[in-house]
């Protein structure tokens, strides 16, 4: 049931996008434009600021996290202001139902095109309905746009960037992506006053952009469905739950991990391969990992175009002909098309070989990256034994995602200052991973994520920037509109 709920979720998705250009097509129209110039992202917002009379320059401001908001709000306010929608009614409906009102007015032949709204023309032309000054009008709208873009992020949809190549090939470093929080249910603000648009620090300092002294209990709405394996998932990276951050939940830095393992199930990890009780998971199909590669001729380079159209990555040699990289088992494959090669393997690190930086950090479980658990992943109202060989799993779970006060003399254990020998969890709790499996800090190296770290589900990359192509065009326009599997 779930997963066809989020199949129709996708579906209504997709529909609400064709709504809306649809309705800018026939806007477009209405102002002597072409309406194929409503469906190229990016080209069609700049044919809004040109409709509005608005300076192009404008664009380059959507690119900043934070500032997007205001200004994609502004440029569609001044937009809808060209075809005499004046009031603010009118500008609240555009902005929070864009794919009721946008093909309304399109399809209205009453709604026409009136010129551009941010002339003197326009303004004198019109001025019974627009009787304020400058200065006031950019107030209420940034005023406005700030209220509603709020609501919107809180409650619906939000916009990220991927800065780090730890998802990659399923996400890759300059996506822009939109984020569902009616999926799993919107998550109430537990951060009560905060300013707005800044995550948790202000820009460039160290200064909290928040205020401890009012934090609210963690509330959320419902949603379609739950986290599912497989998802791509938004959350709060929860190492910063302490020493040294104290932050709340929701001003902790924001991760993007694939869920692999959910509340009960029981996950291991055998030579990079994740099982969840005892059934191989399905492996992302671009995922990358680490590879060692033999060429067979010491003359033979990995040159700067061969490394960008295979997406190699961390490239380093060893000897004349040996080499370690990062790349997908795709690039794997074609990388004997561009040069010799005598070998090529995964490097996966064999089973028994401890590695003190892996969860739970305790040399009695002799794991690493490419082999671990069996791991029980805790479930709401789930009761586990507690002793030397559980306690390395679940005590943070127990003393910080829920707050009690755990203490441990010999073989005593007391919780809240009661002697026990089990503990009963009040949340659930996920596994997440990254899709480059050898490049990602994860839940291999600090355990569980809790429920209410968790902020949404990926659902597709509007745009996609690749600061490190050749060509002038950095625009990878075959990620564009790109729905996350």
């Amino acid at each position: 049931m779930e997963l066809a709920g989020y199949i129709g979720f996708e579906i209504i998705a997709t529909l609400l996008m064709i709504l809306i250009a649809a309705g800018l097509w026939r806007l477009f129209e209405k102002a002597g434009r072409q309406g194929w110039e409503a469906v190229i992202p990016i080209y069609n917002i700049y044919i809004m600021i040109k409709l509005s009379g608005r300076p192009w320059w404008l664009l380059l401001f959507l690119f900043i996290p934070g500032v997007n908001v205001i200004i994609g709000f502004s440029i569609l306010i001044n937009f809808v202001k060209s075809y005499g929608k004046f009031n603010i009614w009118q500008h609240a409906a555009v902005v929070v139902l864009p794919f009721i009102y946008l093909p309304k007015w399109g399809f209205d032949k009453s709604t026409q095109y009136l010129g551009l709204a941010f002339s003197d023309e326009f303004r004198e032309k019109y001025s019974n309905n627009l009787q304020k000054s400058t200065t006031r009008e950019w107030s209420e709208a940034v005023l406005f746009a700030i209220v509603a873009a709020t609501l919107i992020r809180t409650l619906f949809i939000e916009a990220y960037t991927i800065p780090t190549p730890s998802m990659e090939g399923s996400l890759m470093v300059g996506d822009y992506l939109f984020v569902s929080k009616v999926n799993y249910g919107a998550r109430l603000p537990i951060t009560a006053v905060s300013f707005p648009f800044v995550h948790n620090t202000m820009p460039n300092t160290n200064i909290p952009s928040y205020w401890r002294g009012l934090l609210l209990p963690y509330f959320r709405l419902p949603g379609l469905s739950t986290v599912k394996k497989g998802d791509v998932v938004v959350f709060n990276y929860p190492m910063e739950a302490d020493s040294p951050y104290y932050r709340p939940v929701d001003k902790q830095e924001n991760y993007i991990k694939r869920c692999q393992g959910g509340p009960g199930d029981t996950l291991s990890v055998v030579n990079a391969q994740v099982y969840i009780n005892g059934k191989p998971e399905l492996t992302p199909s671009n995922g990358e990992m680490e590879y060692m590669v033999s060429t067979v001729d010491s003359n033979q380079t990995f040159r700067p175009q061969m490394i960008y159209e295979l997406h190699l990555s961390n490239v380093q040699q060893f000897t004349q002909v040996d080499y370690m990289m990062n790349m997908s088992a795709q690039s794997a494959a074609r990388l004997k098309d561009y040069m010799k090669i005598r070998a090529i393997r995964a490097n996966i690190q064999p089973a028994g070989v401890y590695d003190p930086a892996e969860f739970p950090f305790n040399p009695h479980y002799r794991w690493n990256a490419d082999n671990l658990g069996p791991i029980i992943i805790p479930k709401q109202g789930w009761t586990v034994k507690l002793d030397s060989l559980t306690l390395p799993f679940y005590r943070r779970a127990i003393e910080v995602y829920e707050h009690n006060k755990l203490k441990v003399d010999g073989n005593n254990i007391t919780i809240n200052g009661i002697r026990t020998n089990s503990y009963t969890f009040k949340m659930n709790y996920y596994w997440m991973m990254g899709d480059n499996r050898h490049n990602s800090v994860d839940s291999r190296y600090w355990g569980f994520v809790p429920e209410d770290h968790i902020v949404g589900k990926a659902l597709f990359v509007w745009m996609s920037w690749d600061a490190q192509s050749p060509s002038i065009n950095k625009i990878r326009w075959s990620r564009v509109m790109r729905w996350i599997k």
